[in-house]
């Protein structure tokens, strides 16, 4: 589903390696282990163990997730995400919405899960919160069909102005 909603906005090759990591060992192994089907398996790991190998190793090797960008040891090291992750984190996150929400489902459902989160808004840099609130009250207001339009056009502007770079 992310690598459809990448496609449809222009990022082709994030699309056909969104999340690969999951096919590594401490991924795929605590992904079949904890898996629940109605929430993250790295959620169900957490509440086990106090913890998630998977959930560690995600978001230290994939761009889309705020935590890569992030040294929490080293204030001054904060990078600030790249608007090409930042546009395939919306698409993941639009994805796992309907994943999770199958049969209740609607296009608020992305932004109320993003602004029940706290801990991740708490780590972003304001530009990035406000790119997400942006984004995600746009597909709430005006519909996924209009967002990835929207979306579509960020990405060809990135290209434009050869900030398509990481």
């Amino acid at each position: 589903m992310v690598k459809r909603l990448c496609f449809k906005v222009g990022l082709y090759t994030q699309g056909l390696f969104h999340d690969l990591s999951k096919y590594s060992f401490d991924e795929f192994i605590n992904g079949g282990r904890y898996y629940l089907g109605y929430r993250s398996p790295t959620g169900n790991e957490r509440a086990f163990k106090g913890y998630s190998i998977a959930y560690l190793h995600h978001v230290g090797h994939n761009k889309h997730h705020i935590e890569y960008w992030r040294d929490l040891y080293d204030p001054k090291g904060r990078q600030i995400m790249p608007k090409r992750y930042l546009i395939e984190s919306i698409c993941d996150r639009i994805a796992a919405a309907k994943i999770y929400h199958q049969n209740d489902y609607h296009d608020g459902i992305p932004l109320e899960y993003y602004l029940k989160d706290k801990k991740l808004i708490a780590i972003m840099l304001k530009s990035e919160d406000e790119s997400y609130r942006y984004y995600l009250t746009y597909l709430a207001r005006h519909g996924e069909k209009a967002c990835l339009k929207l979306l579509k056009e960020e990405v060809k502007n990135l290209k434009r102005n050869k900030e398509f770079k990481l």
